[in-house]
């Protein structure tokens, strides 16, 4: 799907000060690790990540969500009357009703006339999101659209280390589908989209949107809760990690041909990449498939782990914030999520 009026006027990243390191995770784990006879620094050795943060144990998505569109919106200078629409793209909602966009409309104190609603769509929440507020102001319906993510990852990370903890079953075998919970971060993103007749010299043209779905494979990672992500919360996730990052890459690979196809791009075309960011063996292998260098890429994951819906844009705001992205720059946000899904922008900076 190609555009002519959308552009992206902004993203931004908000992140938490608490630190726990794959080390405390692991130390964490000591007892399974010393009946399982697993080695010491396996955790960072596989994924590449040093470190994950988090919020305070009982911060709300909504929180953190409402926190990150404040800040974007004083950033861009943006009154918030000129706000038609807030959609919430977390994967970690407050609760399963109402959408937990409403609770960020009435914490941003946006007007009466703005539309708000919930997007899940696993990591690709945001992205998601970005083709939604596009066709809504290409087709004349909105003017400008608020995005907004808040993953809450630390009761995902406790609970997963509690049940492999108490699990005296528990061999190497059944400690896998476990490994990629104890990667997860936390962060929260705010993107705003608007209309081309609010777009300043800082905003970045929106060409189009890619999307390819593999969705017989859905099975290979799974949530077990639909439920509010505080305090009480209480989720398990189980992820096939192998087979996920094999048909994952085989995905993005289908998704980038009918990119380049869409836009009449060729790899030599493309300034720069920011990626929804996994591990270390999740960015070699898609750019040994898409055929770029990693030196395109801005890298996030050693310091944040996988941030969910929240990763790619924050990699995005953090990627301009330290001039990595320049104007002019051909940009592609490539955005893989479990379901399997794919979806890549192609962005004029």
């Amino acid at each position: 799907m190609k555009y002519n009026k959308v552009y992206i006027d902004g993203f931004h990243a908000e992140l938490p000060e608490n630190i726990i390191t794959s080390e405390q995770v692991e130390n964490q784990l000591s007892s399974v690790y010393e009946r399982l006879k697993l080695p010491e620094g396996r955790l960072e050795m596989f994924s590449g990540i040093k470190e994950r943060r988090y919020w305070p144990e009982g911060t709300m998505p909504s929180d953190v969500s409402s926190a990150a569109g404040e800040s974007i919106l004083k950033k861009l200078n943006i009154p918030k009357d000129e706000i038609d629409a807030v959609i919430h793209c977390s994967v970690c909602r407050d609760f399963l009703e109402p959408a937990t966009a409403s609770v960020v409309h009435s914490k941003l104190g946006l007007s009466n006339k703005c539309v708000n609603f919930d997007i899940s769509n696993a990591c690709l929440g945001m992205l998601s999101g970005i083709s939604v507020l596009a066709d809504m102001i290409q087709s004349g319906r909105i003017r400008r659209g608020l995005l907004v993510a808040g993953e809450i990852g630390y009761p995902l990370l406790q609970q997963t280390i509690q049940h492999l903890n108490s699990d005296e079953s528990l061999t190497r075998k059944s400690f896998k589908p476990h490994f990629a919970s104890l990667t997860i971060g936390s962060a929260a993103a705010a993107i705003v989209v608007s209309h081309e007749d609010f777009a300043t010299e800082n905003s970045h043209q929106l060409l189009g949107v890619s999307d390819y779905a593999y969705t017989e494979y859905n099975h290979l990672c799974q949530g077990n809760s639909d439920q509010g992500m505080g305090k009480s919360s209480s989720p398990l996730m189980e992820t096939d990690s192998e087979e996920l990052l094999i048909k994952g890459i085989e995905a993005a690979g289908q998704c980038w041909n009918k990119f380049l196809d869409e836009f009449n791009w060729s790899q030599e075309d493309i300034d720069r990449c920011c990626t929804h960011q996994v591990g270390t063996a999740h960015s070699r292998l898609l750019y040994e498939r898409i055929g770029i260098s990693e030196d395109l890429d801005y890298t996030t994951f050693p310091f944040l782990g996988n941030c969910g819906s929240a990763s790619l844009p924050l990699t995005t705001a953090l990627a301009s914030d330290n001039n990595h992205l320049q104007k002019g720059h051909n940009v592609a946000l490539l955005g893989i999520g479990s379901g399997i899904n794919c979806t890549m922008l192609a962005l004029k900076w």
